[in-house]
């Protein structure tokens, strides 16, 4: 990292072979504040092929000795990273609300989540990896272990880029992967960051390389690398599809967690303060930046005026600003591409007979005039065919929809392409089970909210929401690794 001490603009070059290295494109990207878009908070390289090349070369050949490295020191390695990353609370921070726009309190649960995932995994490598079975040959060792998939393709989004980046990271590194990232541009240099906490831990030459760069110029040479044997992706859907076609196209393993629209659904009997609080909470924090934020609200009709007045009360109670400034609830989407597609979703359910009950637009003010902001927008009147309520929106957008019975919500609930989380409110137990039966998602909330889950529980959806395996927990053991079945038969 370098600083330019006139503008205070950091720059950082990639990272590769344990070295901080120069694109061959000798070229910058820039990455504004969405507070502020006047501000630069820093460049980072404009990475090609070439770059991509030296950054797999050097996996590969750090891969052999990453491999024979016991588990058990690997977690020293994560345990150390989690440390420093702890030290620099405050700094990796700031970087990544100045890049995103998330508020500080967020950014600051993002790094400690990622220490935690951090510690996890390192205690991983003291655990199991296989199992002794029985044989029909009492003679014989029947055993299995497992085996690294490689060299790691991770490829991370912008909307959370402290904690997705990890809970890929941690894993690939503890079961003896070595690693290729490239982060979105929009975050890359709190991705950045991240690289040098791990070139600080002492991590080995070549076991962790950052490249950086528009999709548009090396995505898809760094998709069909034939010397990346595992991908773990997580972004849009349509990508998604990409990452999916060329991995099968060369043989390789991949990973994908993509979108979703998430519904709560909210009974006559359940406590509706909770739930108006944990509504909005699910829908507003990070902007609404978040795939398993709360996108659509099933409410039973004999409750539904109340709900809502709730729900509007907590609205109007919502401070809009830069994230950096303490009181701030929500900050800036991340982009001005993000906000134009917002407000264009906005307009959509106007013009197809939603309600706007609370905001839908841009707050008012001199401090809302250089940054990407949209105020946090309520619908009501919303069938579940609009486009607001079927499309991600990825945005604090919020559908209020009503509903006759809890039987009317599961089958509108699972009416759609996606399968990432929902929420049960209600004091019924008979009801909650049901709903876990029922409902068509990888994760299952009752008396909670849609978005977060803790960071030893597997993460993961269902339908176009995932290529349905799991991050997080012990369930990333299976796609980090290998099964290898063994058998020894002792000679005579």
């Amino acid at each position: 990292m370098t600083i330019n001490q006139k503008s205070r603009i950091v720059a950082f070059d990639n990272y590769i072979n344990g070295r901080w290295v120069k694109g061959k494109r000798n070229e910058v990207i820039e990455s504004k504040n969405p507070a502020n878009f006047n501000e630069v908070v820093g460049v980072v390289q404009s990475s090609s092929s070439e770059d991509v090349d030296h950054a797999v070369n050097s996996a590969k050949n750090a891969l052999k000795q990453w491999q024979d490295t016991s588990a058990v020191q690997r977690g020293i390695y994560l345990n150390k990273a989690a440390d420093i990353m702890e030290n620099r609370l405050q700094e990796i921070a700031e970087i990544a609300t100045k890049e995103m726009g998330k508020t500080i309190g967020e950014t600051k649960g993002e790094v400690l989540r990622a220490a935690t995932i951090l510690r996890y995994y390192a205690q991983e490598g003291m655990n199991k990896v296989g199992d002794v079975i029985p044989s029909a040959d009492s003679k014989n060792l029947l055993y299995t272990t497992r085996t690294p998939v490689g060299v790691v393709g991770v490829i991370s989004p912008w909307n959370f880029p402290i904690a997705i980046p990890i809970w890929k990271i941690a894993p690939a590194l503890i079961y003896g992967n070595t690693i290729v990232f490239k982060p979105a541009t929009e975050t890359a240099i709190t991705a950045a960051k991240l690289v040098e906490v791990f070139d600080e831990a002492g991590l080995p030459a070549g076991v962790l390389n950052l490249v950086t760069g528009k999709g548009s110029i090396i995505g898809d040479y760094f998709l069909e690398h034939r010397g990346i044997n595992a991908i773990s992706f997580t972004g849009s859907n349509d990508i998604g599809k990409k990452v999916a076609t060329a991995a099968i196209n060369r043989g390789s393993k991949y990973q994908l967690e993509m979108g979703g629209k998430n519904p709560a659904i909210v009974l006559g009997d359940a406590d509706l303060e909770v739930a108006a609080e944990l509504v909005v909470n699910g829908a507003m924090k990070h902007t609404g930046q978040k795939c398993t934020a709360t996108s659509k609200v099933f409410v039973q009709e004999s409750i539904y005026e109340d709900f809502k007045s709730r729900v509007v009360d907590k609205l109007k109670s919502i401070k809009v600003g830069d994230g950096l400034e303490e009181g701030v609830y929500m900050g800036p989407l991340s982009s001005k591409n993000q906000q134009e597609i917002v407000l264009r979703y906005i307009e959509q359910g106007k013009l197809e007979g939603a309600a706007l009950s609370y905001g839908g637009g841009i707050p008012i003010g001199e401090q809302y005039e250089t940054g990407y902001y949209v105020e946090p927008t309520l619908f009501e009147n919303v069938t579940n065919e609009m486009t607001i309520a079927r499309e991600e929106i990825f945005g604090p957008v919020l559908c209020l929809i009503k509903i006759d019975s809890y039987e009317e919500a599961i089958r509108q609930a699972n009416d759609t392409e996606f399968g990432l989380s929902a929420a049960l409110f209600t004091r019924d137990l008979a009801r909650s089970l049901d709903f876990i039966n029922q409902i068509e998602v990888g994760m299952v909330k009752v008396n909670g909210e849609t978005a977060g889950v803790e960071p030893q529980a597997p993460f993961g959806g269902m339908k176009q929401s995932s290529s349905h395996s799991r991050e997080q927990g012990k369930a990333a053991i299976e796609f980090f690794t290998s099964i290898k079945t063994v058998t020894i038969t002792p000679t005579p």
